[in-house]
């Protein structure tokens, strides 16, 4: 399946690529998490861009952004990348979307990076509290086990774990297209090099400063998903009080793959002064 980002932002850790759809009004970006890469917005992006203009982009160390030995990875530096990279779009103040470890990369360049945005939609994402779990905690604990995990073993155990994001299951093309990027010798080392760096320290700075959003914020958390369940959703509406919170029924940790007509309409209809459903 072909998804191509055509342009290059230079950072002090290599080359973010980055791609921008549409001529309308009131500039959006849409930021994805891990072990994804803007691939997850190749239905939304170019439905948004009918209204609005989008923006999307590869993490550094993700997707088709450079991937490389000695990248610092951390959700601080990817946040702080995040503001120079809106800068670089000359973005004053544009609606951000945000899944998965992109929740805690915005929040952070929001709360202590000085990032300005219009409005914020956050779903099944991290933000804060006690997220080293499951399979990311085995990583970050015993690194060693997995960087001399044979090539085979190391395909089954990312096809495993991607397939846990989804409750509807990906198509083939789709599971080999999120997969691809993980591959061979420098696929397989890139995927526990990005994993190692995640940290709940980098998230904590930021807990106390939720409730000092003053922007329009949405949330939106699948009701079936396993990687954070519903209740790290409530967490994160209880310390944003003003945020919308609506549950997404039939849909796991990835919207866009189980419901994108629901995120779709979500992302278009705008925002309410209500907590939602």
């Amino acid at each position: 399946m072909t998804w191509t980002l055509s342009e290059e932002f230079e950072t002090d850790g290599g080359v973010i690529r980055w791609a921008r759809l549409g001529d309308g009004p009131d500039p959006i970006v849409l930021v994805h998490g891990t072990p994804y890469s803007s691939f997850l917005w190749r239905d939304i992006a170019p439905a948004l861009a009918l209204e609005r203009t989008v923006f999307v982009f590869d993490h550094l160390g993700y997707g088709q952004s450079d991937r490389k030995e000695g990248q610092d990875l951390t959700l601080a530096t990817q946040a702080r990348r995040f503001v120079e990279l809106l800068a670089h779009w000359e973005l004053s103040a544009p609606s951000v979307v945000a899944n998965d470890i992109g929740g805690a990369i915005v929040l952070r360049a929001l709360l202590l990076d000085g990032a300005a945005y219009r409005d914020l939609t956050i779903f099944d994402a991290v933000s804060g509290g006690a997220w080293e779990r499951g399979l990311f905690a085995l990583i970050r604990t015993h690194p060693e086990v997995f960087d001399e995990l044979p090539g085979y073993a190391h395909e089954s155990l990312v096809t495993s774990h991607l397939d846990n994001a989804t409750h509807l299951g990906f198509r083939p093309e789709v599971l080999k297209a999120h997969l691809a990027p993980w591959l061979g010798p420098e696929g397989q080392a890139a995927y526990y090099r990005q994993y190692r760096q995640l940290s709940e320290s980098d998230t904590k700075p930021y807990e106390a400063k939720l409730a000092e959003i003053a922007v329009p914020v949405k949330l939106l958390w699948g009701r079936e998903d396993r990687i954070l369940p519903p209740e790290y959703g409530t967490w994160l509406q209880e310390r944003i009080l003003h945020a919308e919170l609506h549950w997404i029924d039939d849909a796991g940790h990835l919207l866009q793959e189980d419901a994108p007509a629901q995120l779709l309409s979500h992302l278009l209809a705008g925002f309410t002064s209500g907590h939602g459903e």
